[in-house]
């Protein structure tokens, strides 16, 4: 058994090796609001959120006469998401807990005007922490304490093996990087919620008249609507939701208001000034002229494929045998609906429905082939990058170029009407209501 001495003497070119280092690559995830690919609402009555199209029914309007989603209940954030750094681990202190402002009666929390200050400031405090924490990790203070924490591990553990004592270092190391984490989150949010703090006080006075009169008109979305556009948002991250509450800082609460604000608030408009809005042709004509440059008829092509996925080492026999399969398979394609049975069985590989195509989308000589092919073809094998592909045209539809574009533009100049109707409504509820502020949140 080696000494303490001695295994102090071997391990300080550990902590030189991997000490910093090893900090530095602690798993830097912050609890931030608003990533990239997230919702984004505006307070002003817009969003980003995909709106319904004037004149149509929004999915999923709730129909309960008081205005209440069928689904409402709070769920409380899992215990896992409350402990992720930023997470809402504390109860609301005296100061969230306070009213801060009253919307006809309705009242608007501290807490709640935390939770989407940081929300709103998401990105900029994920940015801020990580330069707070390059920062941190780069001051000699944190290489002596990281140095001071291995001769601790060392003096508390004698008798302990080489291994045993390292193995207790990394878990040390690991728990002094994710406090350094912390730090910069928590440094980094300090510094940019106050300024995010008036604009996320006028947000939710925008929404809380908006959610007023969603109950006043029965058309307030549910919640089963609200948990669908969530899911969405997480898959396009690439995320489960409880791993999306995390990334929101341990709750969803503040995203999912703001939702249903923003949703319920486009009932509204949609079913108060939908008939009104008009769109003549002489506005489409010269939004057309102003936009586009004279176009041709184009085609949109229905597709399959087949792809045959190839090792990284093949040699010539190995590509000749996947040609060979290929062209097996193609001699059982006898139509688009035979596609996918045509694959089973066949190692390797996959089959797609692509859908609709644009030509232009697709790279040569894919592209001509396809464009030249008859309806429920399937095109020769060929050679791609790592796998085989059989290429097949199911149909194909013919696309006025002009009548596309008078499409867009129609729906561009409806959409604008309508923001601007609802911006309009939103200000003369702002003047009818009685709204107090009864603390100063740009002070704070």
């Amino acid at each position: 058994m080696l000494s303490p001495r001695t295994i102090a003497a071997q391990l300080p070119s550990l902590a030189g090796r991997c000490g910093l280092a090893g900090v530095a690559s602690v798993a830097f995830s912050f609890a931030v609001a608003a990533q990239g690919g997230t919702v984004a609402v505006t307070g002003d009555g817009t969003s980003s959120l995909p709106k319904p199209a004037v004149g149509d029914t929004a999915t999923g309007a709730a129909t309960d006469p008081q205005g209440k989603g069928k689904n409402q209940k709070k769920k409380s954030p899992t215990a896992a998401a409350r402990e992720s750094v930023g997470g809402d681990s504390t109860p609301p202190s005296s100061d969230q807990r306070a009213i801060a402002a009253l919307v006809n009666d309705e009242p608007i929390t501290g807490y709640e005007i935390d939770q989407r200050a940081m929300m709103l400031s998401g990105s900029n405090i994920q940015n801020q922490a990580k330069a707070n924490f390059e920062a941190i990790i780069k001051n000699p203070k944190t290489s002596e304490r990281l140095k001071a924490i291995l001769q601790e591990t060392v003096k508390a553990n004698e008798g302990k093996s080489r291994d045993e004592i390292i193995a207790i270092f990394e878990r040390r190391k690991k728990d002094f990087g994710m406090s350094l984490q912390k730090q910069a989150f928590e440094s980094a949010r300090s510094s940019a919620l106050p300024a995010m703090k008036k604009q996320a006080v006028e947000e939710l006075i925008d929404d809380r008249l908006k959610m007023q009169e969603a109950k006043k008109q029965s058309v307030v979305i549910e919640d089963a609507e609200v948990d669908r556009i969530i899911s969405g948002i997480a898959e396009r991250n690439k995320m489960t939701v409880d791993q999306f509450a995390k990334q929101m800082g341990g709750t969803l609460d503040p995203i999912k208001t703001r939702i249903r604000a923003t949703l319920s608030w486009n009932e509204v408009v949609r079913r108060r000034f939908g008939p009104l809005i008009n769109v003549t042709n002489r506005d489409v004509d010269k939004l057309v002229a102003a936009t586009s440059v004279a176009g041709n008829d184009d085609v949109e092509l229905q597709v399959q494929r087949v792809r045959i996925s190839m090792p990284v080492k093949i040699d010539e026999k190995g590509v000749a045998a996947r040609i060979q399969e290929a062209d097996k398979l193609r001699s059982k394609f006898t139509g688009c609906q035979t596609t996918a049975a045509a694959a089973t069985g066949v190692p390797g590989a996959t089959f797609e429905d692509l859908g609709k195509r644009r030509p232009s989308s697709l790279s040569e000589p894919t592209r001509t082939l396809l464009v030249n092919a008859a309806d429920g073809e399937m095109l020769p094998p060929n050679v791609s990058e790592g796998a085989i592909e059989l290429w097949v045209v199911c149909g194909r539809t013919v696309v006025k170029a002009v009548d596309e574009k008078r499409n867009q533009a129609e729906g561009e100049l409806k959409q604008k009407e309508f923001e601007l109707m609802a911006k309009r409504y939103l200000k003369d509820l702002r003047e009818d209501a009685h709204i107090e502020y009864r603390i100063n949140v740009g002070s704070r």
